[in-house]
């Protein structure tokens, strides 16, 4: 059994307040959610406006699997997230 961890630090410049930021992060975590099937949780930056750190975890027997799911939801977040990735990391156990 592998565990995946991604962590993805974003940049919103768009977001002006806490109440829009978690509006746009709870648009976010349903997508991924349901798309991806994986757990999601905000990590950091939780009384910044413009800034925020996510983690994403997921499980599978291989880790190619884990890796590529990763890889989609970066491009996901890239895409569909008005603002920019400052950083990711994975992890595995």
């Amino acid at each position: 059994m592998v565990i995946g961890f991604l962590s993805i630090e974003i940049y919103l410049p768009y977001s002006h307040s806490l109440k829009e930021k978690r509006k746009r992060l709870s648009g976010l975590k349903s997508r991924l959610t349901k798309k991806y099937n994986v757990a999601f949780s905000e990590l950091e930056f939780q009384n910044k406006w413009q800034r925020t750190q996510i983690g994403i975890v997921t499980l599978n027997s291989h880790k190619r699997p884990i890796e590529s799911v990763f890889n989609k939801i970066i491009d996901d977040v890239e895409k569909n997230v008005d603002g920019h990735i400052i950083d990711y990391k994975t992890n595995y156990f």
